[in-house]
């Protein structure tokens, strides 16, 4: 990357562009999609779409229940962007998202290594695209001219919203292309796979007690407590899950008679989903019966056994999103390490690329979400890294537009 390079990224991580759904902070995505436009025009990218999304994106099939729940109002500051050079087709597509997770943390380059929130996941990248992609350019006049590159911009990566309103959106408007690469850390390997995500609330909603009398209540930290444990073991042997957050309450002197529990469920078919469905659902009767069987004698916890069915109930508040199979692309193969086949992948927006008609599809990026921090204190990308991503992505166009598409 060349200092102007350098100069975006540092200016983009400034901008604080957690959305509604992370934070009720400021939230920057309009500044930080125009400096983004603005340094793909310098480079010859024409502006295809700039708009923030309409409220139908709410109703459509699969949107979690908190973009929901959040209502149309905070729409108006999520846009997305969708950029290009060259014809329409055939064309190479590159997903990056701007919005990030908070809390913001204070941006800073040392001559080698970027801090920030959006560091790693995924400012570097998208600014070490535009950087590979000016590099194509110079290198082959195919580029631009027998092969187009497009790239989306997007908000709606974090926060759970899963691209409901961001990435599906321009998918379903045509800004994809015949290869399409996602910008998320994979180690400079490419996964040519998505999974999904479920994520199930089980609730219970008993009544409160003081905690002088604890057995006139529902104890819902005990009953949620044991049944986080039988589902972790239970689910265990059907599937991955990841067993979640679990609230009740923060103070001593009372019992809480209501509470939830979390469980994030991945798949990667819609086999697998059915039956991890049909697991949890079992799980979580029998897990009733053994709380009950294990409390109804005890005089602290009877009337929680007693009526621990009636109060506890599951709910989902994500389901009913597509999972991108896996897939061969020869032309990564050829330079690309591939993400090894039992490996496990994980979620992005590359999901919404499943059922495309000719269209193949690969998340590829620099870093780890984990050794970098993404997601926590201290979120880094080294500039070193950024400029092999930049490497791989100058070499992806090139041979894309010398191949025609192919």
């Amino acid at each position: 990357m060349i200092p102007a390079d350098r100069d975006l990224l540092v200016r983009l991580l400034d901008l604080p562009t957690a959305g509604p759904l992370e934070t009720t902070g400021e939230v920057r995505l309009w500044d930080a999609m125009r400096a983004y436009a603005d340094a793909a025009s310098e480079i010859g990218f024409d502006v295809l779409s700039f708009a923030a999304p309409g409220p139908s994106v709410l109703e459509r099939p699969g949107v979690p229940l908190a973009v929901r729940d959040a209502g149309p109002e905070f729409l108006a500051c999520q846009p997305s962007l969708a950029l290009r050079i060259g014809p329409a087709a055939p064309a190479v597509m590159f997903n990056v998202h701007l919005d990030t997770v908070a809390p913001f943390e204070p941006a800073g380059f040392d001559g080698t290594r970027f801090t920030g929130r959006g560091a790693i996941d995924a400012k570097g990248p998208a600014v070490a695209l535009l950087a590979g992609v000016r590099a194509a350019l110079a290198a082959d006049p195919a580029v631009g001219r027998d092969a187009g590159v497009l790239i989306q911009a997007v908000s709606g990566e974090e926060g759970g919203a899963m691209g409901t309103f961001g990435t599906r959106p321009l998918v379903e408007a045509g800004f994809h292309g015949a290869l399409n690469i996602f910008c998320e850390p994979t180690g400079l390997r490419y996964l040519p796979r998505c999974s999904a995500s479920m994520t199930a609330c089980v609730r219970v909603d008993g009544e409160d007690a003081i905690d002088d009398e604890p057995h006139r209540g529902h104890n819902a930290t005990v009953l949620l407590g044991f049944l986080a444990q039988h589902l972790a073991d239970d689910l265990a042997k059907h599937g991955q899950v990841c067993v979640a957050g679990l609230h009740t309450g923060r103070l001593h002197n009372r019992v809480y008679g209501s509470g939830e529990l979390l469980l994030n469920i991945p798949y990667d078919c819609e086999e697998v989903a059915a039956k991890m469905t049909s697991a949890l659902e079992d799980g979580l009767r029998t897990g009733i019966a053994g709380f009950v069987s294990r409390f109804r004698e005890s005089p602290s916890f009877a009337r929680t056994a007693t009526d621990a069915a009636a109060i506890t109930g599951l709910r989902w508040l994500k389901r009913d999103l597509p999972a991108l199979p896996v897939q061969d692309i020869p032309l990564l193969d050829a330079f690309v390490p591939r993400w090894p086949d039992d490996e496990p992948g994980f979620t992005c927006d590359a999901l919404w690329l499943a059922g495309v008609p000719g269209a193949r599809t690969a998340v590829l990026g620099p870093g780890s979400l984990g050794t970098n921090n993404a997601h926590s204190r201290g979120e880094y990308a080294d500039a070193e890294e950024l400029d092999r991503f930049s490497e791989l992505v100058r070499e992806i166009v090139v041979r894309f537009s010398r191949n025609g598409g192919a």
